[in-house]
């Protein structure tokens, strides 16, 4: 309907905001190392609108849209990227675990819970994240094996943003495309204009039609274009040029969404300007809270382990005697 497209966009909307936020958190020395959205909003608003209650999201790290539609809160993300463990619990949303750093694991998480949905007999089903580096990973080939031998009720969305860090894509497969991978593995393979949200919209939700049903599992390929660095600590001028990024600027998938808007007289460009402006309000608020938080230096070594080793204990007894050598001596 007109009025979700409008719902859809202005999510995106905040969703960028939200992701040039952090950004700027994190070059302030507020927030630690983070992995920008910019660009890839389509990719995952389009995908996460599909997504239901009761169903599993089993995320990468660069689907922020996603998140935040099953019910993330932007405090608790900001936590996360902030060093603090008690972001990843996302008590705010249902059925969704935490972020996988590590290339490619999640993907296996994704078809152990979605083997317990079918032998618990129980409704959902699960969608996992990945990028394009990550489908040459010994992790994922094992996932989709799994995911079509088990005939289990599961979606792997890759976000092609056409770098693994610096590896092109070209370099790091040979293969024609992302999903043509699913077809050895008994799945089927979809591959969709990434930066298109009523695209990914629609392959996704006849995807997950499909499972539902009790259809194989599906692997979709979203090709998009990470606008910016992979994560803060990176320079992509050093493996991209600047002609190859104008290029694809003109496939942005907030100007497209808006420009589809305007066209068909559901948005006025004047409307932008009043939600940014709202929503950086709300970003900078929910970001104050974080600020605010204070948890116990223990924190940072105490969720290693069950119970934490004498290497770590001894680790914490330096690390606090370092503090305390800079309260008593401000001025080094």
């Amino acid at each position: 309907s007109d009025a979700k497209v409008v719902e859809a966009y202005k999510h995106m909307l905040f969703t960028r905001i939200a992701d040039l936020k952090a950004v700027s958190y994190q070059r302030q020395g507020r927030m630690f190392t983070y992995p920008p959205n910019l660009g890839q909003e389509a990719a995952a608003v389009g995908t996460g609108m599909v997504i239901e209650p009761q169903d599993w999201l089993v995320p990468a790290y660069r689907e922020l849209g996603a998140w935040l539609l099953k019910g993330a809160t932007l405090k608790e993300i900001y936590l996360y990227w902030s060093g603090y463990e008690e972001g990843a619990a996302f008590r705010s949303a249902s059925n969704m675990t935490p972020p996988a750093v590590p290339i490619a694991s999640q993907t296996l998480h994704a078809v152990g819970i979605a083997y317990g949905l079918k032998y618990k007999k129980q409704p959902g089903i699960v969608f996992t994240y990945i990028g394009d580096g990550g489908t040459s990973e010994g992790d994922f080939n094992e996932a989709l094996n799994f995911a079509g031998a088990w005939h289990v009720p599961v979606i792997f969305i890759c976000q092609n943003n056409q770098y693994a860090i610096s590896m092109p894509r070209h370099k790091q497969t040979a293969a024609q495309s992302i999903a043509i991978k699913a077809v050895g593995f008994g799945l089927q393979g979809i591959q969709v204009d990434g930066n298109d949200l009523l695209a990914t919209y629609a392959a996704t939700k006849a995807a997950a039609d499909s499972v539902r049903k009790g259809g194989y599992a599906v692997l979709i390929e979203c090709v998009t274009y990470r606008q910016g660095a992979h994560t803060t600590s990176d320079d992509p001028t050093r493996y991209r040029s600047s002609d190859e990024e104008k290029s694809w600027l003109c496939r942005d998938p907030l100007k497209r969404m808006r420009q589809y808007l305007i066209n068909k007289k559901l948005w006025e460009i004047e409307q932008d300007k009043i939600l940014e402006e709202q929503y950086a309000r709300e970003i900078d608020a929910q970001f104050a809270e974080v600020e605010k938080q204070n948890y116990p230096l223990e924190n940072v070594f105490r969720y290693m382990y069950v119970d934490m080793p004498e290497q770590l204990t001894k680790q914490q007894i330096e690390y606090e005697k370092f503090l305390h050598w800079k309260e008593r001596y401000p001025w080094q």
